[in-house]
């Protein structure tokens, strides 16, 4: 996998251009973030403007409440209206009493905390919820993905997005199977963006692998993709890129810039706090599952991240007593199952019709193996098994493994010699 053009501004000179305060080392004083947030959005010529703010949902960790009531208190006044965005990409929408926890105002109350905003989830399986901003040409995308794929691929995107002045984004940046590093533009495409960009940007992503581009900082295929597409927002685009401390709601940093300068500032922070290494492969991890995430679309990431240390033959469990479902959102993914890439890409013509969002997600949770077109032979390199309340049969429908989390002693699992990762799905484990 290779990097961006030449001609185009490395992610250091981009980092740049962006302000931030905080690095990887120690964590900021909630007063000084929100006097940041304060003192940059003062700078910013948002007077008589309306802005959409687009933050995530339930399945990134930061301390939301914090940073919206302080973009709130900064704009307040100053702009003609503000929207309150929740990028879902394909995920279930956010109730009422989630959204309230996830912002910090009482549930029904929501103009007493933020008088003059509003709240939506981005309803992706609505039609009418997005504008078309144009199309990316096959050869352009021929380009971008290095060959990969070679299509039109339309643009469409939340009109929430398009019908303000000011695309705001705030949010924290993470190690990301699919994109390398997460975070700014990512949030309109695939957080708020149409079907068409998501399969494409994730099929790219899954025919590079997870184990490859996850936790890459410079601009990577599917970053290079997601950015033409930003490209075509009428919006100014600004955000609010934050780091956060592995397994707490404080901040190791917060950037702030167009959305290109400010995730490339947040960033070079991420590599450094959520990328751990090890010396040495492991046979066996038993990754604990938060429950942030509900079903096993969200949860997988304890796979993504622990797959790059797991040993030839050796076993990932998810621990997720308290997942029922395999996807809320996407049921597709019993009749398909989880297999490696090459099991799709050696039978393209009986499995291209599937979203391939999908498709990508499959070969995400399975990681790396081979399959064999002639005999219908699957090798994987890793076995994943599920401790969860997934009942078994479903399990193996899928092509994943089984037991009962009843059955698992954590502690002891741990005193033998079993890796064992709390809070797993944020940090990327790489050998080093």
């Amino acid at each position: 996998m290779t990097t961006t053009e030449p001609a185009l501004e490395t992610p250091a000179e981009a980092a740049a251009r962006a302000a931030r305060i905080g690095d990887e080392h120690g964590v900021l004083p909630t007063e000084q973030v929100t006097a940041f947030i304060a003192d940059q959005l003062a700078q910013t010529d948002v007077d008589g403007k309306s802005v959409c703010i687009v933050v995530p949902d339930g399945t990134r960790t930061c301390p939301l409440p914090m940073l919206v009531k302080a973009v709130h208190g900064a704009l307040h006044g100053r702009v003609t209206r503000m929207t309150t965005l929740i990028a879902l990409g394909t995920h279930q929408p956010m109730s009422e009493k989630a959204l309230a926890a996830h912002l910090g105002y009482e549930a029904g109350r929501l103009e007493e905390t933020y008088p003059g905003m509003t709240v939506v989830n981005h309803e992706w399986w609505d039609e009418s919820t997005f504008a078309n901003l144009g199309t990316i040409p096959a050869s352009r995308l021929a380009e971008l993905s290095e060959g990969r794929l070679t299509m039109d691929v339309p643009v469409l995107l939340n009109r929430a997005v398009v019908e303000h002045d000011i695309a705001l984004v705030v949010g924290p940046v993470l190690p990301h199977e699919v994109v390398g590093i997460s975070g700014g533009n990512k949030y309109f495409f695939p957080g708020v963006a149409g079907q068409d960009i998501i399969d494409v940007s994730h099929w790219i992503g899954a025919l590079i692998t997870s184990a490859e581009i996850i936790g890459t900082t410079a601009i990577t295929p599917v970053r290079a993709l997601i950015n033409e597409g930003a490209s075509l927002v009428p919006a100014e685009k600004l955000a609010f890129c934050v780091v956060g401390e592995a397994g707490s709601l404080d901040l190791h940093s917060i950037s702030f810039g167009d959305t290109i300068s400010s995730w490339a500032s947040a960033a070079e922070v991420c590599a450094a706090t959520h990328v751990h290494h090890l010396d040495d492969p492991v046979s066996r991890v038993i990754s604990l599952i938060p429950e942030m995430y509900e079903d096993i679309w969200t949860g997988a990431k304890g796979f993504y991240k622990l797959e790059p240390v797991v040993a030839d033959g050796g076993e990932v469990i998810l621990y997720a007593p308290h997942i029922t479902e395999i996807s809320t959102s996407h049921p597709e993914i019993l009749d398909i199952g989880y297999h490696c890439r090459d099991y799709f890409v050696k039978q393209w013509d009986r499995f291209k019709h599937v979203h391939w969002g999908t498709l990508a997600h499959s070969t995400h949770l399975r990681g790396a193996g081979t399959y064999d077109a002639d005999t219908g032979e699957e090798r994987l390199r890793v076995k994943v098994t599920l401790a969860t309340r997934i009942p078994e049969e479903q399990c193996r429908r899928a092509n994943l493994g089984y037991v009962d989390p009843d059955s698992i002693d954590v502690a002891a699992e741990a005193e033998g010699g079993t890796f064992v990762v709390p809070n797993a799905g944020e940090v990327l484990f790489r050998l080093r």
